[in-house]
């Protein structure tokens, strides 16, 4: 579970940065100063790459056995500039603490 964790550690902070240029800098220029270069390239490439972190999340979620519920959650934390971060390190936290013996 290690090697899914990673992957969706990478592709969260990818898609994370993708998104706040595409906000902070893509959105601004396009509607304030009518050029949407910015909006033009790095949207197509954060789509893709939203595409990438709903599959590195949803192996991440089946394999530690997530409900549908927090699955969505943490889909979802793509879509919104800074929460992907966010999600990233409360993932991180529970998947890193040592979990109960069954039986």
């Amino acid at each position: 579970m290690g090697a899914a964790l990673t992957r969706y550690r990478v592709v969260a902070y990818v898609v994370g940065v993708v998104l706040i240029v595409l906000v902070v800098l893509g959105m601004p220029l396009k509607y304030a100063w009518h050029d949407p270069v910015i909006v033009e390239t790095v949207g197509p490439a954060h789509g893709f790459l939203y595409m990438v972190y709903l599959a590195a999340t949803f192996d991440l979620g089946r394999r530690a056995r997530w409900p549908l519920g927090r699955m969505v959650l943490v889909m979802l934390a793509g879509t919104v500039p800074f929460v992907s971060f966010y999600a990233e390190r409360l993932v991180t936290r529970q998947m890193r603490e040592p979990q109960p013996a069954a039986g």
